[in-house]
């Protein structure tokens, strides 16, 4: 959880805090649904799509190590093993002996998991799109930098 730096715990919350609250959970409950309808449409789960993605998009490297996976899933990291080996069954991932550390072990996107990840996070930009409209999430570019 990252800090707060506007912390609310003490103040007595609005009815129109909750309605942002229950907007934005709802919003969130249709982007996860959407997803969902997606990822079955391929042949994957939400969360071996979900550990695709973290593959491709972890900073400044192509690959990721179990521990780390966990956190971006944030799950066990037994759950973790077990989905990485059913991604690896599918040809999606491989496990590789680390080169600057041989205890260590990498997780790397074969061709097919990133031709899926490409493919199911390209049906994904409207529905961003349309989050990024209506939240202004940090981060994300604004219509005047399209």
């Amino acid at each position: 959880m990252t800090p707060d730096t506007n912390d609310h715990s003490n103040t007595d919350l609005t009815k129109a805090d909750f309605e942002r609250l229950s907007h934005f959970r709802y919003r969130l409950r249709v982007f996860l649904r959407h997803s969902e309808n997606i990822c079955r449409k391929h042949g994957l789960t939400a969360l071996q799509y979900q550990l695709l993605l973290h593959l491709k998009g972890f900073e400044d490297r192509e690959w990721a190590t179990v521990s780390e996976l966990s956190d971006k899933l944030q799950a066990k990291h037994h759950g973790t093993v077990a989905l990485i080996d059913r991604c690896v069954e599918a040809k999606l991932v491989e496990r590789r002996p680390s080169a600057s550390d041989g205890r260590r072990i990498e997780v790397h996107l074969l061709p097919r998991g990133a031709e899926l990840t490409e493919t199911i996070a390209r049906e994904h930009q409207p529905e961003l799109a349309y989050l990024q409209d209506e939240f202004r999430l940090p981060g994300w570019p604004t219509g005047e930098e399209s």
